[in-house]
């Protein structure tokens, strides 16, 4: 509805203005909708299933060595390097193999035990050298060779980047612009102008709403043509999550730039908000490797709840009822953080 001058609504007006402040920004574009791709890109690639690269295995060149090489070599995937005594840590430490074999009777195996891979490698190498001692099994298991997508790193890093992306557009796109405009002094003219505080702020939060749709889906389906991350949920559902975590961390941003008077101040405020979400909140990998008496600190952010929403939805095909409670936990981070950046707001 218009008022006597023709004009919109001042929320209206206020959300129009936000968006074609956006879409002049190119920076702003390439945060949103192409660095997530290139991350997913790059992380997908960088940590893709691995079960047929080879076992890489040192063997120290002195006495016996030669017979250890046949007998590892005899076995496909794994493949062999002749190293000097003097090389072992190096080539440990540069990851150029992953267990070095010095023959003797007993061979002894340098490996460094943090690595996974160098731990398998190990196993591998040892029950070859032992069954060529003639050790004999119990029984000749079979493989069932099972490629069980959904349960690939890359699955269960899709959501997890998008859930941070919209962390991010949310707090940087809205915190960036506000104190821009207030260091401007842009805000301090619109003092004068028929329009209340809570249209305003609600502008904002609109105008990052209104890409959300297609921030989301441009992620997925990349995620699904590229290495095809599976969605098992409702897709409604899926961006009804997301429209929640948008909304709870377009609060965030509002209330953390309610005050910030620079540039400086809300980028440390910015840091301060997310760095724990970053860490903590099963991003990269999974929020259960931290110890339990941190769980319900960790539990209580709103990226942890997303995420976990997030993958319960794509992965493992769950429903409303089963993400309730996280969406309860999104939605009162939203409300909440709105409310109290609708107080403390200052125009100056």
């Amino acid at each position: 509805m218009r008022d006597r001058g023709g004009a919109h609504p001042p929320l209206v007006e206020l959300t129009l203005a936000r968006l074609r402040e956006f879409v002049r920004e190119p920076e702003a574009l390439f945060w949103v909708f192409v660095f997530p791709i290139l991350m997913a890109c790059a992380l997908g690639v960088a940590f893709r299933a691995r079960g047929d690269e080879p076992v890489v295995v040192g063997v120290i060149g002195r006495s016996g060595a030669p017979l250890v090489t046949a007998i590892l070599q005899r076995t496909p995937g794994v493949t062999v390097r002749t190293l000097g005594a003097d090389e072992i840590a190096r080539a440990l430490q540069r990851a150029e193999v992953q267990v070095v074999v010095e023959p003797g009777t007993p061979p002894v195996y340098h490996l460094d035990p943090t690595r996974a891979e160098s731990r398998l490698a190990r196993r591998i190498v040892d029950d070859l050298l032992q069954r060529a001692a003639g050790r004999v099994d119990a029984f000749a298991a079979r493989e069932a060779p099972t490629e069980a997508i959904g349960s690939r790193y890359i699955d269960w890093l899709l959501p997890g980047l998008l859930g941070m992306n919209i962390m991010s557009t949310g707090l940087w796109g809205l915190g960036f612009s506000i104190v821009h405009a207030r260091t401007r002094k842009l805000l301090k003219r619109l003092i004068a102008s028929p329009m209340r505080r809570r249209d305003y702020l609600l502008a904002q939060l609109f105008g990052r709403l209104v890409f959300l749709g297609i921030e989301v889906g441009a992620l997925l389906l990349f995620g699904h043509v590229a290495f095809g991350v599976p969605l098992r949920g409702s897709i409604a559902l899926v961006l009804g999550t997301c429209l929640v975590g948008a909304v709870a961390f377009g609060g965030l941003g509002l209330l953390v730039a309610s005050r910030a008077r620079t540039i400086e101040a809300v980028s440390g405020l910015l840091n301060l908000v997310m760095l724990p979400m970053w860490v903590l909140s099963g991003v990269f990998f999974s929020a259960s490797n931290f110890p339990a008496p941190m769980q319900p600190f960790i539990q209580a952010l709103p990226l942890t709840a997303l995420n976990d929403a997030l993958r319960a939805v794509m992965l493992e095909g769950d429903g409303l009822s089963a993400v309730a409670h996280e969406l309860g936990l999104l939605a009162g981070w939203g409300l909440a953080s709105f409310a109290v950046a609708l107080r403390i707001f200052r125009w100056r």
